[in-house]
């Protein structure tokens, strides 16, 4: 019997292309390509913010729902600016990387408005990309953890940003909340000058404790051909355990010694998504990196901090503003 991916070619005609393409998509996702050196070797110049539409004003801050491009796609994110005149170098700015939203049900205005209006009404940009094939983003939704897809979306916004006139380039920082954590963790190893970083219930643990640590049943929203990606890494490069070398290269917490800023990590203990330990792990990493890192630690809290909102929320937008 011939290997799938020999007969992929040949069946690709007989799919209806919406198919096809995912199909074509799915075979060409190798892991090897989540190395973080193999990132390194990319480069991310994003693009302009092409504004798409103008939303309501916060209460000092515009809002404005832009794209910019990555490998080639649109993708759209919901960008605010500071009303007024900036600061000299241009306003601070925070790239803004979400959890796992089924991406079909995804919209760029619906979801973490509160906690990024925080960031907004304390002065800074922000920008929210909606990763490839997540609202009307193009491209394919593959995951954050087995393609590279997300990771190169977030480092365009951080490209984007950079290039922009209203954004000091040399005052970006990065916030991120569960698979968001798990792509700023990455982000700010490939570029060391994000100046700082703030994860809230990150997947932020190495590739072993991902796949053996991880105890929490799958959505029932994530593709079957998302999970394959797993699998299809596992056939042919082994386990973390039988073949470390090769998954922690892909891991970001092989190269903490490389960040070019302090973190500050925020998880409850009832968090239900995604484990403490995970948390616990990495503030001993960074330790152990000689790195600058405040843990929070919320007893009887959930995934999205929901009992602390506000004294996270605070936490974080005075940590910002300290190291930005």
């Amino acid at each position: 019997m011939k290997p799938a991916a020999l007969l992929l070619p040949a069946l690709l005609p007989l799919l209806p292309p919406a198919q096809a393409q995912s199909a074509a998509a799915l075979a060409a996702v190798d892991a090897a390509a989540m190395s973080i050196p193999a990132a390194r070797e990319k480069t991310y110049p994003g693009s302009a913010l092409t504004v798409r539409q103008t939303l309501r004003a916060g209460s000092n801050y515009q809002r404005y729902v832009v794209s910019y491009l990555s490998d080639g796609l649109r993708i759209n994110a919901l960008l605010t600016v500071p009303s007024g005149t900036p600061p000299k170098g241009g306003w601070p700015a925070i790239v803004f990387n979400h959890g796992y939203i089924p991406p079909s049900v995804y919209r760029t205005a619906e979801r973490y408005v509160a906690y990024q209006d925080a960031f907004a009404r304390a002065g800074f940009v922000t920008l929210k990309s909606d990763y490839r094939g997540h609202g009307d983003s193009q491209g394919e939704a593959l995951g954050g953890y087995y393609a590279p897809g997300y990771t190169t979306d977030v480092m365009n916004a951080l490209g984007s940003l950079k290039r922009d006139r209203r954004v000091n380039a040399g005052r970006i920082g990065m916030w991120g909340h569960s698979m968001g954590g798990f792509l700023t963790l990455r982000a700010m190893v490939i570029d060391p000058g994000v100046k700082a970083g703030v994860i809230w219930a990150g997947v932020v643990a190495d590739y072993d404790g991902i796949m053996n640590g991880w105890s929490s049943p799958v959505p029932a929203s994530i593709p079957r051909r998302v999970l394959e990606l797993r699998e299809k890494a596992v056939e042919k490069y082994g386990t973390p355990r039988s073949n470390p070398d090769f998954w922690n290269r892909l891991s970001a917490n092989s190269y903490l010694r490389d960040l070019g800023g302090p973190l500050q990590l925020h998880i409850g203990t009832a968090d239900e998504d995604v484990p403490v330990a995970f948390h616990t792990a990495l503030v001993g990493q960074m330790k152990a990196a000689g790195q600058p890192v405040q843990s929070y630690v919320y007893p009887g809290d959930n995934h999205d901090l929901t009992r602390n909102l506000n004294t996270a929320l605070a936490r974080s937008v005075a940590f910002f503003k300290a190291r930005l």
